[in-house]
């Protein structure tokens, strides 16, 4: 059974690419810079968030300011944004500290992403 709709995604979605990325919160400035300068319309931020990394665990609770929590940004991009995000963002994390997620996605509503 073929579940491709007319666009050629999954019952009839678009394939785009998500970036999410997870950073310090001093540095959701020089990450929002890059989605700015590569071309992207629009992100989700979450700051606060927690987990087990290599430096061990991050609790996601505000102590002072939000500086000094771990957020996530994350943004879904066509395929011609892919390669400036990923090569922005590799150039910041030659700096700073931080981690990126790529993923192919489909979603209902592609003009919302271009």
């Amino acid at each position: 059974m073929n579940d491709n709709g007319p666009e050629g995604g999954r019952h009839g979605l678009t394939p785009l690419t998500k970036v999410e990325v997870v950073v310090r919160g001093d540095d959701v400035a020089a990450v929002e810079e890059v989605f700015a300068a590569t071309g992207v319309r629009g992100f989700t931020g979450v700051p606060g968030v927690s987990g087990l990394g290599h430096d061990g665990y991050h609790r996601g609770r505000l102590l002072f300011n939000d500086q000094a929590v771990l957020s996530l940004l994350l943004t879904v991009v066509p395929e011609e944004l892919v390669e400036p995000l990923l090569d922005g963002l590799r150039a910041l994390f030659a700096e700073r500290s931080g981690v990126m997620f790529v993923s192919d996605v489909w979603v209902s509503r592609p003009e919302y992403f271009r």
